[in-house]
């Protein structure tokens, strides 16, 4: 049959950059499957309700300031070893229109440990509803995707491999998720260490939670610990968080329980 070109739009190039690192990763999943009920009730109790995807992102910041292996990234330059950051950067998948198609973008937040759960969402809404071109990463990937190929790859092979020089570019973990969608990703890619999702939610509180992780990095057992203890901060630090907010809580809608808008790549 004789079909039709399409030329790739400078987002989907910069997925399929995104990928071309990534497949060379060798990840391993762990999941658990984790009774939230104590931070679904904390939750639930707020005048307005902050996104789960908030309360996930801010307790796995939490995770990773007292879990080392997480905040450590499998470098190449200018020798294969490990690089270890003091704090988290978060790079978060959304799922935003540009150029009449839905695009995959990706925003950073540095320290999400050290910032409250308000300001996180504030954050993430911002990144999930202001006009793409106001919105500097993406300005910026975008930009940079309408450049050469061979450009982009050495420069992204830099930016992933210098130490230093990761963190900023690209994050020390990854959260992507549409659990809002009432799917969940099994097999996602990207070339951080770390990248964790969940499924969607029940009413009591049971979800599962998944940490996708490079071999090179750490091992199993370390991240089947590490789960155990995510859930434990999900259901105390961060459950004590929200419920100290909710007087300060603007009254007014809930916040959407959907994370559709944090699409995986």
């Amino acid at each position: 049959m004789r079909g039709r070109t399409i030329k790739l739009s400078a987002a989907r190039r910069l997925v399929g950059d995104l990928m071309r690192f990534s497949i060379g990763v060798p990840r391993v999943t762990v999941q658990r499957q984790m009774n939230l009920g104590p931070l679904q009730t904390a939750r639930l109790a707020q005048p307005s309700r902050p996104s789960w995807t908030v309360l996930f992102l801010k307790g796995y910041a939490l995770l990773s300031r007292e879990t080392p292996d997480l905040r450590r990234a499998y470098i190449k330059f200018p020798r294969a070893q490990l690089y270890e950051y003091p704090e988290s950067v978060a790079s978060i998948a959304h799922e935003r229109e540009y150029g009449g198609e839905r695009v995959v973008l990706l925003s950073s937040i540095k320290a999400p440990e050290r910032r409250p759960i308000a300001e996180l969402e504030a954050l993430i809404q911002a990144a999930r509803s202001r006009p793409v071109l106001e919105i500097k990463e993406f300005r910026r990937a975008l930009k940079f995707a309408r450049a050469p190929a061979p450009l982009r790859w050495l420069l992204m092979w830099l930016g992933l491999n210098i130490g230093r020089q990761r963190a900023r570019r690209f994050g020390t973990f990854q959260l992507s998720v549409y659990s809002g969608l009432g799917a969940e990703s099994l097999n996602p890619l990207s070339p951080l260490t770390t990248l964790f999702n969940y499924g969607p939610i029940s009413a009591d509180g049971s979800v599962t939670v998944r940490i996708h992780y490079d071999h090179r990095v750490m091992d199993g057992a370390n991240v089947a610990r590490a789960l155990e203890r995510f859930e434990k901060i999900l259901n105390g630090e961060v459950a004590s968080e929200v419920k100290s907010i909710a007087p300060l809580a603007p009254q007014g809608a809930a916040a959407p329980d959907t994370a559709a808008s944090g699409t995986a790549i």
